[in-house]
């Protein structure tokens, strides 16, 4: 093997050799056994970043590592290309958001390619590809049918000034301003569309039990979805025949209610005030609530004073039939629970602070051990004894829960409930560049769907005119609005609102099962096949939405019939972040790194190395270029003891030192291989890289030149184990040196028992020069190890009685002596 690492002509013959080969190219009919290895797809903002350069990495080391496993690997590849940041470029360039997109798209995929990471290409998707929001459509309607899609009036950001609907991210500052004129945004109910994800918490909350995620996000799902034990019940209010319903965890605690609270949207809050003084004050304090954010209102880190207002009116406690009086607040929304709380100072901290600070009672009905009726300097949250509450004074609060609940079904006016946080997902979105809703209006036969042999409904891409106030297109271009009611024919308008681009990422996986077919979603017996995912990868901010509503649609779609399986994704590793100077990289920060300009420096194998070795990779990071640099070095001298320039290989015996080597080999195979299967790939090639420091001395001793059927057995083991890492290199030196075929395609090296495994012997340990203790050991363990080992022994503990030791003097493999 002779020759120069020219790592960009290495690199780009192999990139096209595996295009070309379509190795990685997998059908159904495959014999060998599947595992399907994704990454989250990527919106195609036109350049990767080296979080994108981190996540392709690490799938495409399971894709190769899995495919020399013995699998028939499906890594495909797509991009989730509607959304806003398009049609924001088309408001400033004219750039129609197709043309953009596909520009992008273009762009991206070179780089994907350039970096070595394989997909099978023929399965790639696009979300604003008519073939794929096709199909998008026909679930929306059968979402419909099944009474799963309803519209229903929902607020909005509101700007006044440009006339046009907000997302969340262009409401700005503190004030909460339009991005584009400074104009103070409100809120304005709107008709729109939601999917009942509610009618699967339970289910998304049970199946989450068995599969092999993370536990911060199983948990930060569980808390999303919220469910609760409690108790509602009814609170009657004075001269009205009205009741307003609330909803408690804490039933045990009711005889300590000294207020009740109603969201500023409760339906009742305007006829209870209509005539009264407080009227005009109520009026005021709910315009203003409407203009804060729902993580505004919920906040604890605001204070209290000032969100609440008293109506003047009065509820009735029927814990004890107390008249107590009746507010509204801001952090109480209509979309939790009843949208209306009773409120127990003496145990809830926020509604002690709002007693506080409005001068209401605090009643103490939970007390806690030693708890002798003085004053409360802050609010008892916790489980204690019922007190102050009649019948049931004495009852612990676990005791008192289910007592109280059964008072309240007895009387009529309250029943045990089971309540969820998790809201009805709102899809509609008052944009263009998305997947059209496929609905019409009709005056005379209202809400229609759209027939499925007219799907897909196609955005305009002639005479749409992007406003500088971001006012959808849809909503004043004639050709996309009128038509015709598919039921009586008559005059119809479609529907202008847009698809949520969460829509389009809850199922993309299922198409690349089939992503070619045009006569269904995707046959049945391919969808099976391949599902469930084997591994997701994909950073943690995904962690609620995105996969909730693809298990809520894997769930759905199951219930259809179409496929199988019950959730999408069995295995899930969530990758950390690449910071640079500890911010999040970011282009109007200035602090971006590009991997285009590391593949020219410093090749796509040693940029795709430094994101493996730097840290675990669920790990944020610290963006450093002499990481890179390090990288490069480890692969050159990879290249240069393949190459023959550290010594010469000559024919000889084996000796020790041969068999030393190739023991090390081994050890280190079977490490590496258990990290990757572990995802711990930092410690894989920290292994690897430790291992050619020590081929390096082998090579190099003065006590004989490196045998040449030890070095190929070691190269026969070492490049095919480096292969998913550093594909490039590793395939280029293995056909330098004349191996068969393909490092890529050969099977993944086996390791050899009798060489991994080590010798024993046993270890004294003398306290003060007297044997203690006496400890089997491998031959080859460490002076650290050694001891960790001695300071644990039990009989070496009881011989220093607590003291420790100034000096333990370890001499590996057989003798410590700990010094008191």
């Amino acid at each position: 093997m002779t020759g120069k690492y020219d790592f960009v002509s290495i690199e780009e013959k192999w990139q096209r050799h595996w295009a070309e080969s379509r190795m990685y190219y997998i059908d159904e009919d495959d014999p060998r056994p599947k595992f399907y290895d994704l990454c989250m797809y990527p919106y195609p903002s036109g350049d990767l970043h080296m979080g994108h350069v981190r996540n392709y990495t690490l799938g495409d080391v399971l894709c190769r590592y899995k495919t020399m496993r013995g699998f028939a690997v499906l890594s495909p590849m797509g991009w989730d290309s509607f959304g806003l940041p398009a049609e924001n470029a088309a408001i400033k360039t004219g750039i129609h958001p197709a043309t953009y997109s596909r520009e992008r798209i273009e762009s991206m995929k070179s780089q994907i390619r350039r970096l070595g990471a394989v997909y099978d290409w023929r399965r790639e998707v696009s979300s604003f590809d008519p073939a794929y929001y096709k199909w998008t459509q026909w679930l929306f309607l059968k979402f419909f049918e099944s009474g799963l899609a309803y519209r229903d009036t929902a607020p909005v950001n509101w700007c006044p000034s440009c006339q046009t609907v907000l997302a969340n991210e262009q409401v700005q500052g503190e004030d909460g301003v339009c991005e584009r004129c400074g104009t103070a945004v409100t809120k304005r109910d709107l008709e729109q569309w939601f999917f009942a994800i509610t009618r699967y918490a339970q289910q998304l909350i049970d199946d989450l039990e068995d599969l092999q995620w993370p536990e911060r996000v199983k948990t930060m799902q569980l808390n999303w979805i919220g469910r609760s034990q409690g108790c509602e019940f009814d609170l009657e209010i004075p001269g009205s025949s009205e009741v307003i319903r609330v909803y408690t965890t804490r039933p045990d605690t009711v005889f300590g209610v000294t207020y009740a609270v109603l969201a500023p949207e409760h339906p009742l809050v305007g006829p209870l005030v209509a005539g009264t003084s407080a009227e005009a004050d109520v009026a005021r304090f709910v315009e203003e609530v409407r203009s804060a954010t729902e993580v505004e209102r919920l906040s604890t880190q605001r204070s209290l004073d000032k969100r609440g207002i008293d109506t003047g009116r009065t509820v009735v406690n029927p814990a004890n039939g107390r008249e107590i009086p009746l507010y509204i607040a801001d952090y109480v929304l209509m979309t939790y629970g009843t949208g209306a709380i009773m409120a127990v100072p003496a145990h809830d901290e926020r509604d002690f602070e709002f007693a506080k600070l409005h001068g209401l009672p605090i009643e103490v009905v939970i007390a806690a051990g030693g708890w002798s009726g003085e004053n409360l300097e802050e609010a008892f949250t916790g489980p204690g004894t019922m007190v102050n509450s009649g019948e049931f004074d004495g009852l612990s609060s676990d005791e008192g829960k289910v007592a109280v609940t059964e008072w309240f079904e007895s009387r009529g006016i309250g029943a045990a409930k089971t309540n969820f946080r998790l809201r009805d997902w709102l899809i509609s979105r008052q944009r263009y560049w998305g997947c059209p809703i496929p609905i019409v209006y009709c005056d005379g036969c209202g809400t229609v769907p759209v027939p499925e042999a007219d799907l897909p409904v196609l955005l305009p891409e002639e005479g749409v005119e992007f406003k500088p106030t971001g006012e959808s297109p849809l909503a004043d271009n004639e050709g996309f609005l009128s038509t015709h009611c598919p039921t009586c024919g008559g005059r119809a308008r479609r529907e202008t609102d847009t698809m949520d681009t969460f829509v389009d990422s809850s199922w993309y996986f299922l198409r690349y099962c089939d992503s070619q077919n045009q006569d269904e979603i995707f046959e049945r017996a391919k969808v099976d096949h391949w599902m469930p995912v084997d591994q997701y990868i994909g950073g943690v901010e995904h962690a609620i939405l995105h996969l909730l509503y693809a298990r809520f649609f894997t769930k759905v779609i199951a219930d259809m019939g179409l496929v199988g399986v019950r959730e999408p994704f069995s295995r899930l590793f969530t990758q950390g972040m690449v910071r640079k100077d500890g911010q999040k990289m970011s282009k109007s920060l200035g602090n971006v790194a590009t991997p285009t300009e590391y593949f020219v420096s410093h090749g796509a194998d040693a940029l795709r190395l430094y994101n493996l070795f730097v840290g675990p990779p669920s790990d944020d990071f610290d963006w450093n270029d002499r990481g890179v640099e390090g990288m490069l070095r480890f692969i050159q001298r990879l290249w240069r003891i393949a190459n023959g320039e550290v010594a010469e290989l000559v024919e000889r015996d084996e000796d020790e030192a041969d068999l030393e080597i190739l023991r090390e080999a081994h050890r280190t195979l079977e490490k590496f291989t258990a990290d990757i299967e572990g995802f711990a790939y930092n410690t894989a090639a920290a292994a690897a890289m430790e291992f050619l420091n020590s081929l390096y001395q082998w090579a190099q001793r003065d006590q004989a030149p490196p045998r040449r059927a030890t070095f190929e057995a070691i190269m026969s083991i070492f490049l095919p184990m480096l292969a998913p890492m550093i594909p490039h290199v590793t395939a280029e030196i293995w056909e330098r040196l004349g191996f068969d075929g393909d490092v890529h395609s050969c099977p993944w090296p086996s390791v050899d028992p009798d060489l991994v495994r080590r010798d024993r012997v046993v270890m004294v340990v003398q306290v003060k020069g007297k044997v203690r203790d006496r400890i089997e050991v491998d031959s080859d363990i460490s002076e650290d190890a050694m001891r960790d080992l001695a300071l644990a022994s039990e009989k070496v503990r009881e011989e220093l009685g607590g003291l420790e030791p100034t000096r333990v003097i370890a001499r590996p493999p057989k003798l410590v002596n700990v010094v008191p």
